[in-house]
Order: structure tokens, then sequence, then C-alpha cells
């Protein structure tokens, strides 16, 4: 795994784009309609360079030669105070061509590590409900709260329902869950 800098989130754009568009065209929810052009993949993550030199956002790769880039994983970060406990974890993608080798949850544990180091006691996350992405959460510790209906179009445009997820890392699983 490899974190990255504005300055290596820009020299691994395309690696970026390619698995971005890749996820979308695969059926994952990450915020896209399908078909997602490359060009406009590399735009979106261009853009993010910017909160990467802030401080705002963790950008983790897994990447192999020739393959390139086979995963990601990344934290928001809040900018307020009374936030500065907690963070987002956001657009987990694994290529549809490395999934079944336990990439998403070496990411997902990458993540999570990386919180703790950084003194966050508070992750949460939104994922499409009823998505594989839902049975990694689950057994890797998160919690359910709740669903919301049509959140979100799936990459065909259809909206569907999204669950938030937490999890409190390094406490192992949670208590309760809430809602």
């Amino acid at each position: 795994m490899e974190s990255l800098d504005a300055a290596r989130l820009r020299e691994r754009l395309q690696g970026l784009a390619e698995l971005l568009a890749d996820t979308v065209d695969g059926g994952a929810s990450v915020g896209f309609l399908a078909p997602l052009d490359r060009a406009e993949a590399a735009v979106w993550w261009r853009e993010r360079s910017a909160a990467v030199a802030a401080g705002r956002l963790a950008v983790w790769v897994a990447h192999e030669e020739p393959a390139g880039v086979l995963g990601t994983v990344s934290l928001a970060l809040p900018d307020k105070p009374n936030s500065a406990h907690r963070a987002e974890l956001v657009k987990l993608m694994v290529h549809r061509a490395a999934r079944g080798r336990g990439l998403g949850r070496r990411l997902l544990t990458v993540a999570e590590e990386a919180a703790t180091a950084r003194g966050v006691t508070l992750l949460h996350l939104d994922t499409e409900t009823g998505s594989p992405a839902e049975r990694l959460y689950r057994s890797s510790g998160w919690t359910p709260v709740g669903a919301i209906p049509d959140y979100a179009a799936d990459p065909a445009g259809v909206l569907r329902p999204t669950t938030i997820y937490y999890k409190r890392p390094g406490a192992g699983p949670a208590s309760a869950v809430v809602g």
C-alpha cells in the first residue's frame, strides 16, 4: 500500500481514473453514472489533490506493475474543531480484475489503522444497501445505523437506498446498533 501526497496522486492520476471508471462500469455506486469517461474520472481525481495537499483527504493505493492501480481507499478528514475526532471512509474501490483476493479488506485495514494513528476515534461511511461492500463492512466490525431510501442513483441511474455505518477504530466491534 502506498500513501499518496498531492504530487504522487497526480502521478498516479491515470491509474486512479482507470480504477474509478472500471468500478462504475462494474456497477458500483460511488457517485457516478455509467459509462464514466476516463477523462472525466481523471478530472475528478485531479480535483482531490487540493484536499490531499490541505490535509483534508488521505488517499492510499494498492498497485503492482504492470497492472497499475488495483485499489484505493480514502479518509475524508473534517476541518472543524468539534469534529476532529472523526473521519469518513470514502471511495474504497478494487478493480474488477483484482477482486476476490482480500485487497478490499487490506485497504480497509490500512485506512482504519491510519485513522487510529491520527487519533481518530470514530469512522463513518455510507454504501448502497444490499451491495457486496456491505458484507465487507459488516464482517470487519462496522455497525449499521440505518438506511436512507432513494439516497443516490446507481451507475444505471436508478435510485437506491444507502446504509450508514460507523466504527470505533481500535475498539473492536461496536456493542450496540443505533437507530
